[in-house]
């Protein structure tokens, strides 16, 4: 089987199902960004690959559930309105994020201030699957009352979850997180 069809060289493509849409409907706008996400996600995984930490194997496990997860987050977006989709997003699946959420903040100092995206380069790119990530649950919302409520919970906690990861990430590895400070303008 060849990489390219061709079937979308006139700007469409096809939902789940079959269905054609245009490349700009907002169902491949919020898939699409899903995507974008899970590719972030995995750019940060192979920073963390070449690191060794406390916890490394139980966030790279973590981290795998999650993209599959997004996977299936991003099914649910493809598959056209009334139509049977093939793998939910469950309540399970947010719970997961939340018990992370919840774990990792154990090890972390309090925010008093915001802090500037960066850090370690996997800290950074998890920072990036952050904004990804809220710009799909804003995508996810532009579809309107169709889409699960739990996919947009799910989008929601993950950029919670990729918040407390970045910290998390670049706390086991040393980094300082650098805060924004009122006063100080460049």
């Amino acid at each position: 089987m060849k990489i390219y069809t061709k079937t979308g060289d006139k700007g469409t493509t096809s939902l789940v199902y079959g269905q054609r849409v245009s490349k700009s409907d907002m169902r491949v706008e919020a898939y699409g960004t899903c995507d974008e996400a899970n590719s972030m996600i995995g750019l940060a995984l192979s920073y963390v690959k070449k690191e060794y930490f406390e916890g490394k194997e139980e966030l790279e496990n973590a981290f795998h559930r999650i993209q599959t997860a997004l996977f299936h987050v991003g099914a649910e977006l493809a598959t056209p309105s009334g139509k049977e989709v093939k793998w939910k997003v469950e309540e399970g699946d947010i719970s997961f994020l939340e018990g992370l959420i919840d774990k990792w903040e154990e090890s972390l100092e309090p925010l008093k201030n915001f802090i500037l995206p960066g850090g370690h380069p996997a800290g950074a790119a998890l920072h990036t699957a952050r904004t990804i990530a809220r710009r799909a649950e804003r995508n996810a919302v532009a579809i309107g009352e169709e889409v699960n409520p739990l996919v947009l919970s799910y989008l929601n906690r993950l950029s919670d979850l990729l918040f407390v990861a970045a910290r998390y990430i670049n706390g086991q590895l040393g980094e300082i997180e650098e805060t924004l400070h009122a006063d100080r303008r460049g």
